[in-house]
């Protein structure tokens, strides 16, 4: 049996552009004031944040000003998300990077994303992910968003790693929510946490990162250089010793998050060859 390796991925501000900004100024809407005007009001009144971006994008496509959002026009979005640099080359060249380091070791990918799941599901390189999760809307009869039906946000987050860990991962466990509390035996955990890389940038990936650190796992922070305003941020993840690093989210061969992938990677297979067995598979 193969021993697996996880690479966990935020996806907004870690693999691309923030894709819910870049959908509304898609749909010509004045993103800074949508967060600005409509969401951060919400905040204030102790709304979380993620109900009360879904919440301004229901009211938004109601409004009927900038026309009905739909799940085509979400995949349709989708589909031309800028990614960042790498990024769509980044998946083979681990793949190959592991099976020449060692083939018994099998890698694979995770998305978790307080973002919107019909756009990330129909980006070039979902297909990558051997699962995903993801905020989620249901739709009324005219196809339009009207409630959320998933909510990604902090702590929830976490929840999808222990799906990673106890291997609760693909179709089969589709509308099986409580599947993950059921107890599993150290021994048969399909991937312990201290095999676990995770990449975010953000304040919903702190639990993510706190949990990865804890349990021996590599949790790496990121930001965008185009995005200086946020550079503060991500630093005071590594002055409160939340990720292992922090570095331009880059991710093509001379990169330098790329090579800490790699020797994360590495370093992880090591001790699987030096522990002498694995689990799962």
């Amino acid at each position: 049996m193969s021993a697996v390796i996880a690479l966990v991925f935020d996806f907004d501000d870690t693999l691309a552009p923030d894709s819910t900004s870049g959908l509304l100024e898609h749909m010509a809407v004045d993103a800074k004031a949508f967060w600005r005007d409509t969401v951060d009001p919400l905040v204030a009144a102790d709304w979380d944040p993620v109900p009360a971006y879904l919440y301004a994008l229901i009211a938004l496509s109601r409004a009927g000003t900038c026309g009905p959002i739909t799940r085509d026009r979400l995949a349709q979005w989708g589909a031309q998300v800028p990614l960042h640099e790498g990024v769509d080359t980044l998946f083979a060249r681990l793949r190959a990077y592991v099976q020449q380091f060692d083939p018994a070791v099998q890698l694979e990918f995770y998305l978790i994303s307080s973002g919107i799941g019909d756009v990330v599901r129909a980006t070039p390189i979902a297909g990558e992910f051997t699962d995903i999760w993801a905020s989620e809307f249901s739709y009324d009869p005219e196809g339009a968003i009207d409630f959320p039906r998933r909510i990604v946000s902090f702590t929830d987050k976490t929840r999808y790693l222990f799906h990673v860990q106890k291997g609760i991962v693909g179709p089969r466990f589709r509308g099986k929510p409580f599947e993950v509390n059921r107890k599993v035996p150290e021994e048969r955990l399909r991937v312990p946490f201290d095999r676990m890389i995770f990449v975010g940038d953000g304040y919903t990936d702190i639990p993510c990162f706190s949990l990865i650190r804890k349990s021996r796992g590599t949790a790496f922070g990121v930001w965008d250089p185009l995005h200086r305003d946020k550079r503060s941020r991500a630093w005071g993840f590594v002055e409160d010793g939340r990720v292992s690093n922090l570095n331009y989210a880059r991710y093509g061969e001379e990169a330098e998050l790329y090579q800490l992938l790699e020797m994360a990677i590495a370093g992880i297979a090591q001790r699987i060859a030096l522990a002498g067995h694995s689990y799962g598979g």
